[in-house]
């Protein structure tokens, strides 16, 4: 069996700290429950980041939010979109890379 360091990566390594960062903007569509904010950021701050910007907007029965959050890549920019949809209460996620075009389209995740 050959040395592990001889044997060589078949694909790239998306958590890499060296991957390309980029500013990413999610827009969350949810129903207004009083907790919901909370659980919200709180999917950032377990892994220590700080949206650099929230604001939220109350319509009725529908809360509208939108956070910037700088300096991930973009796979991890996906991953909080997926841990964002499959909350209780939001009915959709828009992830978009704020410094382009690049957007993921919106899901129903309840």
């Amino acid at each position: 069996m050959p040395p592990l360091e001889a044997v060589t990566p078949t694909r790239g390594d998306v958590w890499h700290a060296h991957n390309a960062h980029c500013r990413a903007r999610y827009h969350l569509l949810a129903e207004a429950e009083p907790d919901l904010l909370c659980r919200a950021l709180n999917l950032f701050a377990l892994q220590g980041l700080t949206p650099r910007q929230v604001r939220v907007e109350r319509h009725d029965d529908l809360l509208s939010m939108e956070l910037l959050m700088d300096g991930l890549s973009w796979h991890r920019a996906q991953v909080l979109a997926e841990k964002l949809r499959n909350l209780i209460s939001v009915c959709s996620v828009d992830l978009q890379d704020a410094d382009s075009a690049r957007l993921e389209p919106a899901q129903a995740a309840g």
